[in-house]
């Protein structure tokens, strides 16, 4: 029998608010993932994928309004692209706030992706927190597009397995990145 989103939720946030760590489907690739305004746990992350710690991570939210509980200024744009865009999209923001310290890149950003995936948006929601979505290799791997593509030696680390998804064929690339400033202007990082 398989597990359904709703318990695979409850198995996930279990794990999450005693500062774990999960392997989890997320809308774009695998992800490994923890409560994003703990830092031991970030820091847990950074150890696993064998990653330098000036290089952020990104975050996930399930509303588009949680945006103004991390973000100290949200351009209008932000709003728009985030309605009018179909496909994953990553905004990178100035002036991050109640989150991890640990997650926030040298000059204050901090990429933010509001999540379609249905497991996602329900993890989140229940946590009332962001969650840290970093791919699930280790750094300078390729991206582990399905399931059956992540290193083994990944399973090794995470506290949990979510139990869903594992054979969905769902092929996508890493979303598209668009970075703000200060100034409210912008630039594509990744297409």
């Amino acid at each position: 029998m398989s597990a359904t989103i709703t318990e695979e939720v409850l198995k996930a946030y279990d794990v999450i608010k005693k500062g774990g760590i999960i392997l989890y489907p997320t809308d774009t690739v695998w992800g490994i993932g923890c409560d994003a305004t703990n830092t031991k746990a970030v820091e847990r992350i950074f150890q696993i994928k064998k990653r330098d710690e000036p290089k952020s991570m990104i975050i996930l939210l399930d509303q588009f309004e949680k945006l103004y509980q991390y973000v100290k200024n949200v351009p209008e744009l932000a709003l728009d692209l985030n309605n009018n865009i179909t496909t994953p999209l990553t905004i990178v923001y100035p002036q991050a706030k109640n989150i991890s310290k640990k997650l926030i890149a040298d000059d204050g950003s901090i990429a933010i992706r509001i999540v379609r995936d249905e497991f996602c948006q329900k993890l989140i929601s229940l946590m009332n927190k962001p969650l840290v979505s970093s791919t699930a290799k280790f750094y300078g791997d390729p991206n582990p597009l399905i399931f059956n593509k992540i290193n083994e030696e990944i399973f090794k680390t995470v506290d949990y397995v979510v139990g869903i998804n594992h054979f969905r064929i769902k092929e996508v690339k890493s979303s598209t990145i668009i970075k703000f400033n200060l100034n409210g202007e912008y630039e594509i990082v990744r297409s």
